[in-house]
């Protein structure tokens, strides 16, 4: 383990303070949320930082609210266990709390935040899969105001989005869902828990209160692909159907053959596509099946 070069630490107040900041002083700076991959990147990956500016001193990036059209914002400084245990989300989105709960131990969710997961830009980022299913978007604050896009636009590959050095990601908004809407996340990865995901999936499911016909339907993936994905083909074999055993299987085949795995040290490709496939099926049908949230060690029993 590496100790840290001294370095400069900036405590802005505001948005505009805090990409001043970076824009004044140039290169080699970073923005700290939670630190949880920052501070393992200077200490063990030789990232050395001219200087750091916290964000954490900006008051009211860690709101979790509901708006009045129904649609849902999380502030960028919201931890992994606000997420977790928010009323509101295990209310609207169990499934969304369920993939935050998945994050390391209760130590690193109680510090690692969901802004500084999403601009951190893991291909293997827990929650990603569950925000894109959910059509989240992102706003993204800089020295020309503030915009707004859709999560699937905000990666661009491994450790890489949109913004800017100067830009700051202020929080994500989930849009008003439609009635009947389920979902499930489901993480494969060997160790019981404190891993990174080999193969992470989420799905969304709006099903008809008659017939329990399929009239809305979203599956992502994360760890197979240089970005969080969404699996299209697979979501439009679903459309206007029941979700059977035999449905959930096509779409899980049509999921892998999307995806974009790697071999490497975790797993091969060749493994992970075959995940895919049955990630994708279990989790539609445990979805689908419309049962309550259960525990995490009960998810661990019925995921494989």
């Amino acid at each position: 383990m590496k100790r840290p070069e001294p370095l400069e630490i900036y405590q802005p107040t505001s948005l505009g303070e805090a990409s001043a900041i970076q824009r004044n002083n140039g290169p080699g700076g970073y923005f700290l949320a939670g630190g949880t991959d920052l501070v393992i990147a200077i200490k063990e990956k030789g990232i050395v930082p001219r200087y750091v500016v916290d964000l954490k001193t900006i008051p009211s990036l860690n709101r979790i609210r509901e708006n009045p059209d129904g649609s849902v914002t999380i502030g960028a400084l919201a931890t992994m266990r606000e997420v977790e245990t928010s009323v509101l989300i295990c209310r609207k989105y169990p499934f969304l709390a369920q993939s935050a709960a998945e994050v390391g131990s209760i130590q690193i969710r109680n510090r690692a935040t969901i802004g500084g997961n999403m601009a951190n830009a893991t291909p293997s980022a827990d929650v990603a899969p569950s925000l894109l299913v959910l059509e989240a978007t992102a706003k993204v604050f800089g020295p020309d105001g503030e915009k707004i896009l859709p999560l699937d636009e905000f990666f661009v590959g491994p450790g890489k989005t949109v913004m800017k050095q100067e830009e700051i990601l202020t929080e994500l908004t989930i849009p008003a869902m439609p009635s009947g809407l389920v979902g499930e996340y489901i993480k494969f990865s060997p160790r019981e828990m404190m891993d990174l995901a080999y193969v992470g999936v989420a799905v969304a499911l709006a099903l008809n209160s008659s017939d329990r016909t399929c009239r809305q339907a979203r599956i992502a993936l994360g760890a197979v692909s240089p970005t969080p994905m969404r699996a299209r083909k697979a979501e439009a074999v679903l459309l206007d159907q029941k979700i059977t055993a035999e449905l959930a299987e096509r779409a899980g085949e049509e999921a892998a053959g999307e995806s974009k795995p790697i071999s490497d040290v975790r797993s091969s490709a060749d493994y992970r596509r075959e995940m895919v496939r049955a990630m994708t099926k279990r989790a539609l049908l445990n979805a689908a099946s419309g049962k309550a949230p259960v525990t995490w060690a009960e998810r661990r029993e019925r995921r494989y």
